[in-house]
């Protein structure tokens, strides 16, 4: 087999402090790659010093991980694709053991789980957002992954090129997981060492902003995803509230073949028509989501995994 093609992406905003230690280390770690920085908008000298450190800098101008990793993903031609922040918390040297994996079990992607030793490095409220959304998803949508929002990851070229670009901001991480599950892709994970920020490379997430923007992507995707279950849920609810104020007004009209409460029985008839149209409603996007779905896994799997 043909040694594959590595390409290390880096989206960058003022990383200026951290990015030229980060390529050196991925160029020590794994020195066949290809090392991309792209440049979101940044005010320091992020993509000098990229440059001069040996990568090559592109730019993207639309502010947002997301719209980054997407531009990387349409851009690149590679076999395999290192996807990492450049803040220098990660460790380089985990890559190469994430690649032998994707290479030897044939995977589609590796996640690299955050082991971290030092408090300030990953804060107690941000582990506790990542266990709750990665527990949401894998409740959802079956998941092996248990630190879905780490920004090291590994993928295949047909993952990378069947990727949805939807994202725009840190909501990225959470659509790469879920695109992996979504298509049944073979999947792994390993622990990698997550260090400390350098000094002068501030934290870009928004804990409450980037979190609830987070929560809305999980959500879209379930309704997109799996429509049968939401739908029922609605349909459930309304029927339950159909029930509890129509049984005192039909009662009362079996009793005295009258019906006192107009207003109430209007709504309960609309409150039964609604549970039978969010019945049918999830019946009929289930049935043209899995036919969707279906389709992005044939052309997934038309794509080889080497070129």
């Amino acid at each position: 087999m043909l040694t594959p093609r590595i390409a290390i992406l880096i989206p960058c905003f003022n990383e200026a402090s951290s990015i030229a230690s980060v390529i050196q280390g991925f160029v020590s770690a794994v020195p066949d790659a290809q090392i991309y920085v792209y440049n979101n908008n940044s005010t320091d000298k992020t993509d000098e010093i990229a440059k001069a450190a040996g990568a090559v800098v592109r730019h993207e101008s639309r502010q947002g991980k997301g719209f980054v990793v997407c531009r990387m993903f349409a851009d690149i031609e590679a076999d395999v694709y290192v996807l990492v922040d450049g803040d220098g918390t990660y460790d380089s040297s985990a890559a190469s053991l994430a690649i032998s994996l994707l290479s030897s079990q044939q995977l589609d992607f590796v996640n690299l789980a955050r082991d971290s030793t030092a408090r300030e490095s990953y804060r107690a409220f941000h582990q506790f957002g990542n266990k709750l959304f990665s527990g949401i998803v894998a409740r959802l949508f079956s998941n092996q992954i248990r630190d879905m929002l780490s920004g090291y990851k590994v993928f295949s070229r047909r993952f990378v090129k069947t990727f949805p670009r939807t994202s725009r901001g840190f909501e990225i991480e959470t659509q790469l997981v879920i695109h992996a599950l979504q298509m049944d892709m073979p999947i792994g994970e390993i622990s990698s060492k997550y260090g400390s920020r350098p000094t002068g490379s501030p934290s870009k997430l928004n804990t409450l902003r980037d979190g609830m923007r987070i929560l809305l992507t999980i959500g879209r995707l379930v309704v997109s995803e799996r429509p049968r279950l939401v739908f029922g849920l609605a349909s459930l609810t309304l029927g339950s509230l159909c029930v509890a104020l129509g049984w005192p007004v039909l009662a009362e009209f079996l009793e005295s073949g009258l019906v006192s409460k107009l207003p109430t029985w209007v709504t309960v008839i609309g409150l039964g028509i609604a549970s039978v149209l969010s019945l049918f409603a999830g019946l009929l996007l289930h049935a043209v989501s899995t036919s969707r779905r279906e389709t992005r896994r044939l052309h997934y799997l038309s794509i080889p995994l080497w070129q």
